[in-house]
């Protein structure tokens, strides 16, 4: 599959435990783009505690990213956003614009801590739906009371939430537990987007399509197309995706 896109990743240099410089970045962009990626957003994580990125610095970063990437022929477009860790006051965070979302829109990527509660995260989702976002609840399948409640995907998703996965953990990078879990959810169309979460280029390299075309064989090529492309276009461009 051509013209995939990520709305997970850490590429953006020295803002987070991603990448560390420009060289390593332009390493990870060039390895994205012969994956056949076109589009990615650049999600830094925002933690409390953390000596969090302001815009105006990723705003700077992408720009001198996108300088180097024209010098060396790489074609990708990039959007910015943040990895954001629910807290208390997070939604006001998000309407003051302290807190970036997914390449501007409504959509904001969540993550919890992966033994948080059910209800914390389920409430916690539920406080962003109030404020008129859409939580993608980050890397779903490492929130072990989530994966272990009956039925808790679907009442996240019936609640409003969108679902993000991991392509490494699809591929059984990270354990037979986390594969076996995310194949059942597949199956059951409980996947609104599967990203790299990229860090490095080792565990967690930019790599989609090794994914893509597995999905798209078992799964069938509506569903590779939902998962890799349409629904992160419509994050892109605001739009509601009209499929859950």
């Amino acid at each position: 599959m051509e013209n995939l896109i990520d709305i997970h990743s850490h590429i953006l240099p020295g803002v987070d435990d991603g990448s560390e410089s420009f060289e390593k970045s332009m390493r990870m962009l060039k390895c994205a783009m012969d994956d056949g990626i076109s589009e990615i957003i650049l999600t830094p994580h925002n933690k409390p505690g953390h000596r969090n990125v302001h815009f105006s610095k990723m705003t700077f970063e992408l720009e001198k990213l996108r300088e180097l990437m024209a010098r060396e022929s790489i074609e990708i477009n990039l959007y910015l956003g943040s990895e954001l860790y629910y807290r208390s006051g997070l939604l006001q965070e998000i309407e003051d614009n302290i807190s970036a979302t997914l390449a501007g829109s409504r959509y904001v990527l969540l993550e919890f801590n992966p033994l948080e509660d059910y209800d914390y995260i389920r409430n916690g989702c539920y406080s962003l739906l109030m404020g008129g976002y859409y939580p993608v609840l980050a890397h779903a399948e490492r929130y072990q009371n989530v994966c272990t409640k009956k039925n808790g995907i679907d009442e996240l998703i019936e609640m409003g939430c969108y679902i993000q996965v991991n392509a490494g953990s699809v591929m059984g990078k990270f354990g037979s537990k986390a594969k076996r879990f995310l194949r059942d959810m597949l199956k059951q169309r409980q996947v609104h987007f599967i990203a790299t979460d990229a860090h490095d280029m080792k565990k967690r390299a930019p790599y989609l399509s090794d994914c893509a075309e597995w999905i798209k064989k078992k799964y069938g090529e509506d569903y590779a197309d939902r998962l890799f492309c349409e629904n992160a276009l419509c994050v892109i461009e605001d739009k509601d995706i009209a499929w859950r």
